[in-house]
Parts: structure tokens; sequence; C-alpha cells
């Protein structure tokens, strides 16, 4: 089954971009998280905090695309090191302004910087794979559904990883370990100048015929993803609260683990697996699978029971993410698919911090039970959206042959 992925990732130079490209992700789903944290511990305001992380959120929205197209045009190299240079720089100036208590507004200035910076590495990576697999389909098709899981571990281990350092370490251990790590992944993946796409040159008249994106794809999307970016912020935070109202805070991590488990279990299986049913429909049905079983949480009382239960909701994030990305892929044009992937990461990544902060007052009023909830809301806000979302494939959700070219 696992033989596809061993024969990408035997092309020359693929596990070394990827990985990199893994770590480069890294901020993708942890800094705005991060921020939440920080900003909250040394505050005690989790409004406060989600305002910050929302600054952060906004300004990256405001400026994926242009990152997506700098790519395109410029060569990855160039556009992505001063890029992160100046995220990095940007996750300096917040922690500075909080650590001082700085004016409020030096760190929302602070926040924006580092979010407007932060570079599309996830585009870039499926790019480089496009090209090294170029002419051949069917290992493109399965290179993305690679990344996908790959995506997957990413806003999923991330925030665990980030909520653990912040809650047992420091409140600025997991923001200082995800900009550390945005910053070396991205510098070493920008480098890699082999596995690079060759940019052509530009034609204005050529550009100014580009064919549109395919918003009425790309929106509902986004929407799915930002319910799952909530879904992810959210439930994280109620773990750790639920372990520590139970007096076994060391077993938080375990249980979001144990999530992570699940989910990365599927993805491999789903990516590995012929569908005969096209994405779309995949989507709509695991998107309501994932908000069915995260439903019971809200009522579970042990933490052996918890954690059965998270193995189960987690099997059903994979097969959501994987097809939400099958779908932006298959549906953008080829000159666009780099832009359209970074509205769509980039509103999932924006759904984490205020699930964390929805959680965070809900935990503070009612109680780690009480902020189950918003996993559940923010799961049924994804649902709808999937359901929403039109397949543009005439006829039916057959599926069709994934274009090579990026």
């Amino acid at each position: 089954m696992l033989s596809p992925y061993a024969r990408i990732l035997a092309v020359p130079g693929a596990r070394t971009f990827s990985f990199l490209g893994l770590v480069a992700r890294i901020p993708i789903s942890t800094v705005s998280l991060g921020i939440v944290l920080l900003v909250s511990a040394r505050s005690g305001s989790y409004g406060l905090a989600g305002a910050v992380a929302a600054a952060y959120v906004l300004a990256n929205a405001a400026l994926a695309i242009v990152h997506g197209r700098l790519a395109d045009r410029l060569g990855q190299a160039r556009a992505l090191a001063p890029a992160i240079t100046v995220f990095g720089l940007g996750g300096v100036a917040v922690l500075a302004s909080v650590l001082a208590d700085l004016p409020t507004w030096t760190t929302y200035v602070a926040a924006a910087m580092t979010g407007g910076a932060l570079p599309q590495v996830g585009s870039c990576v499926r790019a480089r794979w496009a090209y090294a697999l170029r002419g051949d389909p069917r290992s493109v098709q399965t290179a993305f559904a690679f990344e996908a899981v790959v995506d997957e571990a990413v806003f999923i281990v991330g925030p665990i990883a980030v909520t653990v350092l912040a809650t047992l370490v420091h409140p600025a251990a997991g923001l200082v370990t995800a900009v550390a790590l945005g910053v070396v992944g991205t510098l070493a993946f920008a480098s890699l100048r082999s596995t690079q796409p060759p940019v052509g040159p530009v034609d204005p008249a050529l550009d100014a015929r580009r064919p549109p994106q395919a918003w009425r794809v790309v929106v509902p999307l986004t929407a799915v993803c930002f319910g799952l970016g909530a879904v992810f912020g959210s439930a994280e935070v109620a773990t750790v609260a639920f372990a520590e109202e139970r007096g076994a805070q060391a077993w938080a991590g375990v249980l979001l683990a144990i999530w992570a488990a699940g989910s990365l279990g599927a993805g491999v299986v789903v990516g590995a697996v012929s569908w005969t049913v096209g994405p779309a429909t995949r989507m709509r049905w695991s998107a309501l699978a994932l908000t069915l079983a995260m439903a019971p949480i809200i009522v579970v009382d042990s933490v052996p029971l918890l954690g059965v239960a998270l193995l189960v909701a987690g099997a059903a994030i994979s097969p959501t993410l994987i097809s939400t990305m099958s779908l932006v892929e298959r549906h953008s044009p080829r000159e666009r698919v780099t832009e359209a992937m970074a509205v769509v990461h980039t509103g999932m990544a924006a759904g984490v911090a205020p699930g964390a902060a929805l959680a965070g007052l809900g935990i503070d009023h009612w109680g780690a039970h009480a902020a189950y909830v918003v996993p559940v809301v923010a799961g049924t806000l994804a649902v709808v959206f999937a359901w929403l979302t039109p397949d543009p494939e005439i006829g039916s959700d057959a599926p069709v042959a994934v274009d090579t070219k990026v």
C-alpha cells in the first residue's frame, strides 16, 4: 500500500525539500496560537490575546496572494528568504513588546508585521513536486496526497507542541519555538536551488490574460478550512484544561498525541487508496463524521475515555483535509494553484487562534467540558460550507486527472 509513497520519495532531492518544507510550515498553525497563549498568560485576558492574534492573521490573509504570486514570478529563493527574515524580526518584536509590557499598540503592529511577512511555503512545496514529477500525473497525485498528510501533521502536531511548551515550560516557549523553526526551515528550503521550478520571463500581456481564479470553489473551501482550524485550536486548549481539572496535567500531551495519531494513521491510508468517489463527496461526509465524533466528548468524564474519543475523532480529520486540498488543486487554473492554496491555507491558520480564544473563555467561565462545545460548533460550520461548496465537474464527483503544471 505504501509503495506509491516510496516511489515519489525516491526522486532525487524530494525527501530533503519535503522535510524542510514540513519544518518551514510549522508557523502556519502555531504562531497565532502561540500569541494567544503568551498574551493571555501575561495579561490574563483572552479577549486581548484574540485581538492581537487577529491582527497577525488578518495581515497574513491580506498578503497571502501576494506571496504566492511573488514565488511564481521571482522564484522561490528570491521570494522566500527576505520574507522569512522580516517574519523572524516581527516575531522577536512581538515577544519583546509582550514580555517588556510595552504599550499594546506596539504588540499589534509587531503581530501584523509578523503575519504579513509569513511566506506560503506549502504552495511552494507542491510546485516543486509538480516540477520534479512532470509528465507523470499518477505520481503527482500521490505527491499531493502525501503533502496533504504533511499539512495535516503541521495543523495537528504543531499546535499540540506549542500548547504543551506554553503551559508546561514557559508562556513564551511555544511562540519562540514556532518562529525559530519557521525561519530556519524556510531559509534551508529556499537554499535548495536544484529542485526549484524554473522562473519563466514575465510577459505583461500574457499575465493580463491569466484565467480567473475559481473563487466560487475557493471561498467556501476557505470557510471549511477556517472551521477546521478552529476545531484544532479549541480542542487542544480544552484538552489541556480537561487534564488539569482532573489532576492529570502530565497526560495532556499524551491525549493530544492520541488525537494526532488517529488523524495521521487515517491520512496515510487515505493517501494510498485509489478512490472511486470524488473529493467533494469525501469532504462533505468526512467533515460531518468529524463533527459527530467530537460531540460525545462534551460529556466524557475520564481521561481514558477521552483518549478513546479523541482517537476516533482524529481519524476523521485527515480525510477531510486531504479531500479539501484535492478540490483546490483540481479546480484552480494551473497558473493560479499556488495562489489558491495560499488562500485556503490562510483560512485554516485563521481559525486556530479564535478557536483557542473561545475555548479559553469557556474554560474560564464554565470549565473544560463547556470548552468542547467550541470544536463542535466549529465543525458544524465546516460541514455547512462543505455542503455549500460546488463541484464544477460536469455531472458528478467523478475523479479527473491532476494537471502536473503549477
